[in-house]
C-alpha cells in the first residue's frame, strides 16, 4: 500500500519514512504543502500523513480541498503538542486521526494500521440508501449533499456514516463506544472528542436550532439519539 507524508521537519520525515517502509509501505515523502495535492494526483496513495504546519499551504488548506474535491482518502495529521485547537480544527475539517508531537514511531504505525484496515474493510456510502430524509432534511447519500429546508449543506463522508447509523436506529440511544466501533472500527485509538466534534458539525447542518436540538439529541452518559 502507499503512503503519502507531507512534513516539512527533516528528522521527522526521515524516521517515518524509514519506519514506513521497515513496515513494507510504498513511501512518497514532500516537504512542501503546495506540493501535496499534485503528489495525491500523481501518486493515488492509500494514505496520508499531513502534518498541520506546512510551507506555501497549511495542512489544514489541503484537507480542505481534499473534502471539498469529495476525495475520501484517509487522512493522518501531525499537530503541536497542546495544541487542543489543531486537533478539533482537522477532524472538522475531514481528518481522520492524528497523532500528537512529540510522538512514538510504534503509536504511529499502529494508526496507520488502523485507518489502512479501515479504509480497505469498509466504505461508508456504497452501502447507504440514495437518500435519508427526516423533518426538513433530505439527503442524497452519493453526492454528499443535503438540505434543510431551501438551505443546502455538504457533509464528509465520516458524518454521513454517523447519521446514517442513527437513522437506521432512529428512537435508540446508541452509545458512543457502539458508533465508533461500526464506523471509525474496533480498532480506534482516539477518544470520544473526536465522535462529539462530528455531532457538533452534525447539529450545525441539520437542525435550524442547533443549540437546542430537536432530531440529534444527546443521551446523557450513554451517546446519542436520532428523533425523526
Amino acid at each position: 500500500m502507499k503512503i503519502l507524508i507531507v512534513e516539512d521537519d527533516p528528522h521527522i520525515r526521515l524516521g517515518v519514512v524509514d519506519a514506513l517502509e521497515s513496515e513494507g509501505y510504498e513511501v512518497t515523502e514532500c516537504s512542501d504543502g503546495a506540493q501535496a495535492l499534485p503528489l495525491i494526483k500523481q501518486t493515488t496513495p492509500d494514505l496520508v500523513i499531513l502534518d498541520v504546519m506546512l510551507p506555501r499551504k497549511s495542512g489544514f488548506d489541503i484537507c480542505r480541498e481534499l473534502r471539498a474535491a469529495k476525495n475520501p482518502i484517509p487522512v493522518l495529521m501531525l499537530t503541536a503538542k497542546g495544541e487542543e485547537i489543531d486537533k478539533v480544527i482537522g477532524l472538522e475539517l475531514g481528518a481522520d486521526d492524528y497523532v500528537t508531537k512529540p510522538f512514538g514511531l510504534r503509536e504511529l504505525l499502529a494508526r496507520v494500521h488502523a485507518l489502512l484496515r479501515r479504509s480497505g474493510s469498509r466504505d461508508h456510502v456504497a452501502a447507504l440508501p440514495d437518500e435519508i430524509a427526516f423533518g426538513d432534511v433530505k439527503i442524497r447519500t452519493g453526492s454528499l449533499r443535503g438540505f434543510l429546508g431551501q438551505r443546502e449543506f455538504e457533509l464528509t463522508p465520516r458524518e454521513l456514516a454517523v447519521l446514517a447509523l442513527l437513522h437506521r436506529k432512529a428512537g435508540d440511544a446508541v452509545s458512543r463506544d457502539l458508533i465508533l466501533n461500526e464506523v471509525w472500527g474496533v480498532d480506534y485509538l482516539g477518544t470520544t472528542r473526536t465522535l462529539d466534534q462530528v455531532i457538533v458539525k452534525l447539529r450545525q447542518k441539520i437542525e435550524h436550532e442547533p443549540a437546542e436540538p430537536r432530531h440529534l439529541l444527546t443521551v446523557h452518559g450513554l451517546g446519542y439519539r436520532l428523533e425523526i
